[in-house]
């Protein structure tokens, strides 16, 4: 909590920040120096940026796969199928039937809210699982139709 803390006062401290105390941040955080026409402004939302990617974690590599995607002129494939709320899914793993309720604000699976199918996957199954696959919603990579 403590190390939250300080990020968020960095990050207030950016706001108010002069050009010359944005430039020494940028160096201090990027160990470069910014564009030439930098604004203040996209100074304080790089550095901010940055420090919460650090504190927090980046983008997956899904999204750099897509980001990727994009660069190339490819379309891209949406996340996962959309499912109505009320929508039960279940799903046998190891000889227990695991019930998955949709909600509006994620899916509840044990009598708690998840975001993702994939994470309630991973609980279920203590390795990393694509949740629309675990539970039948999509086809895995590579598999064929039957």
């Amino acid at each position: 909590m403590a190390s939250n803390t300080k990020l968020y006062e960095r990050l207030r401290a950016l706001e108010n920040s002069s050009r010359v105390e944005l430039l020494e941040e940028w160096h201090r955080v990027f160990k470069s120096a910014p564009p030439r026409y930098a604004s203040p402004k996209f100074m304080a939302q790089g550095i901010a940026y940055a420090l919460q990617e650090r504190a927090f974690g980046g983008l997956s590599q899904a999204i750099h796969r897509q980001l990727a995607s994009i660069t190339n002129g490819k379309p891209v494939q949406t996340a996962s199928p959309k499912i109505k709320p009320g929508t039960r899914l279940l799903r046998e793993w190891h000889g227990t039937t695991h019930e998955v309720i949709a909600t509006d604000s994620g899916y509840v699976w044990n009598g708690r809210t998840y975001r993702s199918l994939t994470a309630i996957a991973r609980t279920i199954t203590g390795t990393q699982w694509n949740g629309p696959v675990f539970f039948g919603l999509k086809k895995k990579r590579g598999a064929k139709d039957g």
